[in-house]
This record gives structure tokens, sequence and C-alpha cells, in this order.
């Protein structure tokens, strides 16, 4: 009951009172800070600078720029296939836009078209087009490009990215001048931080008071960045140019059709009497040609091989090379490996590889999947089977006929048949429960392996506590100890993403379109969570994450409070994020290291020059634009989210 008494102080005591809270609260807010500060100084690298550390990281990483572009120009220069890769692409990989079967594997089903390959001394009628010969004329011929010609080289796909760019420039641009113009002065305004220049959190709105009337325009801005942003969207959603492919409208992909289903008749048959007023014009059985595939491209490269010590033999002679694997690698080549006739090991390497060719075609029947492609007279039609199919959702029947048992059609998955050039067609005898399985394995090892090292700052953390960053440390030099931790962290944030990356290439899509979507989504949710979610909450992995989340006990046993949150140095780590990303990290896109070591380690295993003619004309590879457009995301991303806490991240 004593406890219960509530007793009314005076007005002197009360004034006692408020005093003695404020200056406890006052106590709290300090001590809160400094444990923040030295939960973030466990690391021997991971120090503060004035300002942040920002000036010096811009210093660093534009100095570090200049180089990275002098490096890759001279790079264009030594090694000047490498630059232009894309241009040494053989013809024979591009495909015809025209016709349904001008895809690829018309020559594996209809017959080859031409016996005769360009002979690798030929140029490429692309090589005249904008030769940049000048040591920096790479630079102009990005700006001189129209959006034709990039459409005419790279495709649609990459002048919808490229306007995708455009319009994030613009954005950025217009949120840069409000933020700079409004937001920072605002914050600036404040002086909860002191008066210190060299304080990186006056420019944080951790500077203005709480009962500023000034807070109100961060949050009308935070809408009227949302607006903008939408509007802004919209318009390059808008300006998008969608051509339906009437081919591919009037043709349908029908999975799950039982493989003892060898007659085209039947499901011709089938369609014509379920569906009276629909015409099929064609039915074409999907097989497993994957090592169809892979024997087509060894034959050729075997007769480019024979086509070219031809041509040599009738001017210098016979012509003798070695066929070891590192027969050209300079140490190797005094291991004596037995020399051959150039013009006859490639002519009996054709014939071998023509000879599998042909048996694994003349099997081809017998590989068949389970999948057809079924054209039809018009897009009606199609449209129509389409939407009695979808109904199976709702537990209803499609149309029967008299053969409906004998091919299973209410058993069939019915879609519009992708582009010939989106289809992957060795990935599609990978289907059913076997995909279902592929998939959900490699995404659980994926989820482990995120669950448990989700940030680089648990790698950091992690290669502290082995000393590894130790002489960093002795060094006792700011610009080192700044530029390092940033520079890592980037390396980590460049590489942890490319595991999730390289995940989508085993679980063996069907289409291109699909693999890159299913990318993009995995890796921007990736880089989200690892750089923006769980560094702004002061934690290192998703396995801290939850624990925070779900745990009650945790926040009041960690050190990780959540005080801690968006604290003014917090902003400066970003700021120093997006300078290392922009800069570096737009020179080593340009350098290619990864690709640049494999295309050398290929040409040093190459036996012979054909070889390393073929390994040029086939080093480009497809631009990711799963990977790049979560990249570009995540960056966008990092920027809004701290333009208006942290306005002073936007102009970079």
């Amino acid at each position: 009951m004593d406890n219960m008494i509530m007793t009314t102080p005076s007005s002197g005591d009360r004034s006692s009172i408020s005093l003695n809270v404020l200056t406890y609260l006052d106590a709290l807010t300090n001590s809160t800070e400094e444990q923040c500060f030295s939960a973030r100084s466990h690391s021997t690298v991971l120090q503060g600078l004035p300002f942040g550390g920002v000036p010096t990281v811009l210093a660093l990483n534009f100095i570090l720029w200049m180089v990275l572009l002098f490096i890759f120009s001279c790079l264009r220069k030594a090694a000047w296939d490498y630059g232009r890769l894309a241009l040494l692409m053989d013809n024979d990989s591009r495909l015809p836009p025209s016709t349904w079967n001008s895809y690829d594997l018309t020559s594996l089903f209809y017959g080859e078209q031409s016996e005769k390959e360009k002979s690798p001394s030929e140029t490429s009628p692309l090589d005249a087009d904008n030769k940049d010969v000048g040591f920096c004329s790479w630079l102009l011929s990005i700006y001189q490009m129209k959006d034709e010609e990039i459409q005419s080289k790279c495709g649609v796909d990459a002048t919808t990215y490229l306007s995708f760019q455009r319009h994030l420039l613009v954005l950025l641009l217009i949120i840069c001048v409000l933020s700079v113009a409004v937001i920072l002065p605002v914050n600036f305004s404040g002086d909860l931080l002191g008066k210190n220049p060299a304080n990186f959190g006056r420019t944080t709105i951790a500077n203005v008071p709480k009962d500023d009337r000034l807070l109100w325009l961060h949050s009308i801005f935070a809408l009227l960045y949302f607006i903008i942003t939408v509007l802004c969207m919209t318009h390059h959603s808008i300006q998008l140019e969608y051509k339906e492919n009437e081919k591919l409208a009037r043709t349908l992909m029908v999975t799950r059709i039982p493989k003892e289903i060898t007659d085209t008749s039947l499901v011709i048959k089938h369609f014509h009497e379920a569906y009276p007023s629909c015409t099929v014009t064609g039915v074409q059985f999907c097989s497993d040609v994957r090592r169809l595939m892979k024997l087509d491209s060894e034959r050729r490269k075997a007769m480019k091989g024979r086509l070219y010590f031809t041509t040599k033999a009738q001017k210098e002679g016979k012509i003798m090379i070695k066929i070891h694997p590192c027969s050209r690698i300079f140490c190797c080549r005094i291991c004596g490996f037995e020399e051959v006739d150039a013009e006859q090991y490639y002519g009996e390497l054709e014939e071998k590889l023509t000879d599998e060719f042909n048996a694994e075609r003349s099997r081809i029947a017998l590989k068949r999947l389970d999948m057809a492609f079924v054209t039809f007279q018009d897009e009606r039609m199609t449209a129509t089977i389409l939407k009695d199919y979808s109904r199976i959702r709702c537990h209803k029947h499609p149309q029967q006929s008299s053969v409906t048992t004998v091919v299973k059609s209410h058993c069939w998955g019915v879609s519009y048949a992708p582009a010939p050039n989106d289809i992957i067609w060795e990935n599609l005898s990978v289907g059913g429960a076997l995909w279902w399985v592929r998939f959900i394995l490699l995404n659980i090892c994926l989820f482990i392996l995120l669950f448990f090292l989700t940030t680089p700052a648990i790698i950091v953390n992690t290669m502290d506590m082995f000393n590894v960053t130790r002489p960093v440390e002795s060094l006792k030099n700011p610009i080192v100890t700044q530029f390092f931790p940033t520079l890592l962290l980037w390396a980590f944030s460049v590489f942890l993403p490319f595991i999730v990356y390289y995940s989508a290439f085993l679980e063996s899509h069907w289409t291109r379109s699909n693999e890159n979507q299913l990318t993009m989504h995995k890796c921007y949710f990736f880089l989200v969570f690892m750089v923006i979610i769980l560094p702004s909450l002061g934690l290192t992995s998703l396995d801290l994450f939850f624990r925070w989340l779900f745990d009650t006990h945790f926040v009041d046993q960690a050190e990780l409070k959540f005080q801690c949150v968006f604290l003014p140095d917090n902003g400066a780590f970003f700021v120093n994020y997006v300078v290392t990303s922009s800069l570096t990290g737009t020179a080593m896109e340009l350098l290619r290291i990864p690709g640049l070591i494999v295309y050398a380690t290929r040409l040093c295993f190459a036996k012979s020059e054909p070889e390393r003619l073929h390994i040029k004309r086939n080093q480009a590879y497809e631009f990711q634009f799963g990977l790049e457009y979560a990249w570009t995301c995540c960056i966008f991303a990092v920027v809004m989210t701290y333009s208006i806490t942290c306005p002073i991240i936007v102009p970079f």
C-alpha cells in the first residue's frame, strides 16, 4: 500500500526534479554516444577523420580514378582486341531477327546454310565504323554515338538501359539542387553539434533541434522527392517503345506433353477439335540439344582452323604446330612437344567432330523433351487458347477433344513463346521437379551464406580478429586508415553480389529475360540489406538483424543500441561509399580486370593462331543487365535515402 501512495511535489521541488531529469537524460545521451562510438572503434582500421574523412576519400579516389583511366587508355593501345572485343564477335553468333526459324538451331535441324566460313584474315565491316585510334578518342566516341547506332549494334535493351540512366541523372540533378540549396542550409542553421566547421554532423539532420519548425521542411521535401521520382520514371516508361513480334504473338509454348507423343498430327487434331475456330500452322517438338550445340561449336572452330592453315600453307608452304595446351607458354616451349602438320591436324579433327555431330543429330529425335512450340494463324487464336488454360488455376478444365486422354491436354502448361534469341536452348532439358530441386537447394545455400556473411563490415571485423589490418594501424597515417577501409568495403561489396549473380547461371533458367530479372531482384535485395539497412542499424549480418528484431533481451545485453542508429558519422560512411563507387567503381568497370585475366589465360593456353583468333572473337560476354540494374538502383537508393538526413551525399 505504501508503494501506491502518491505525493505532489511543491513548485520548488518541481524545478529541482526537472533539472535532475534533464541532467540525467543529458548524461544518458552522452554515455550512449560514447558507447556507440566505442563499439565502432573496435576495428583497427575504421577510424574517423575531420569532416568524416570525405575530402580525403574524395581526393584519393579522384587520383586513383585518373590513374585507372590512364591504364585503360594504355590497355586499349597495347591490347586493341581486348578494347573492342564486342566488334570482333563472329558473325555466326549474331541472330537474324526476321523469321521464327532463323535462330541458331536452324542449322542443326534444317541443314547448313553454307559450308563456307569467313576467313579469319577478313576484317569485320564494323571495323571501319568509328575507329577510335587516338589515345583518348574513345571518350569522345561515347558522346558521339547516337541511339540508333547503339541499338543497331547492341539491341533495344541497351538503349532502354541508357534511357534509364539518363532519367536517373536528370532526377539526381533536380534532387541535388533542392538538397544543397534548401536542406543543407537548414541543417547548418542548427547548433546542436557546435560550430566547428570540421564537424561533419553539422551537415546532417542531427544538427537541427527537435522543436525547430524547419524540421517540417524535411518531411515536405521527402514527399516532394517521391512525387518527382514517380513522374520521372513514368516519363521513362512512356518513352519505351514496345514492338510486338507478330510471329511470337501467334506462337504458344506448350509444356508437360507426354514424351511418347512423337506425331505432331495428334497435337494439331486436339487443337482443331477443342478449338474449331483456331487453325494450327506448325508444331515443333523440342529436344535435348546440349551435346549437339557443343559439338557444333567445336566443329566450326576446327573448320576455321583448317581454312586458316589451308590459306596460309598456299603462301608459306607446310606449317608445323605444337598442339599441347602449354606449348605457347614461354616457360613450356623447352619441353619439346611433338609438332604436327597444322592443316592435316585440323582436317582430321574437323572430320572426327563432323561424324560425331551427324551421329548426335540423327539421335536427336530420341532425346525429345516434354514441350513444343505451336504456331497458329493469328494472335486472336492464341489469346483464346491462353484464356481457356488460365482457368485451370480456378479448378476448371480446358476444352477437351477425342485425343485428350492420349495427349493429356488437361496437364499442359500453356504460355506465349519467348523470342528465339531469348531462349537458352541448352537449359530446356532441365525442367519439372529437377529444376525446382536445383533452384531450392541453390537458394538455400545462398540464404545460409547471406545469413552469416551479409555485409562487408563483418568481413573487416573478422580480419581484425586475426590482426590482418594491424599493419595499416601501425602506419598511423590518417589518409591510409581512412581510404583503406572504404576501398576494402567497396571491394567486398562488389565481390559478394557476384555470388548471387553467378547463382542464377546454375539455376538453369529457360530464358535470358527471366535470368536477368531474377538476378536483378536478388542482387538488389542483397545490396540494399548489405549497403543500406544493416550498416544504418549498426548491424553486421542478418543473424544480428533477426536477433535485434525478435530477441527482447538482445538490445539490453548487446553493445548495439538502437540509439546508435543514424549517428552523424554514419552519414559520412555512406558519402565515402558513394564517392568510392562513383569514381573507383566506374573506372574498375572499364578495366574489367577479371575478364582481362581470363582472356589472357585463355590466350596462353591456345594451341594455335586460329584458336587465338577464335578466343578473341568469342571473348566478349553479354552485358549483364540484371546485375547492372541492381547496382545502379542500389547506389540510387543510397543517395535518395540520405538525401535529406545527409544532403552532402547528393552531389557525389
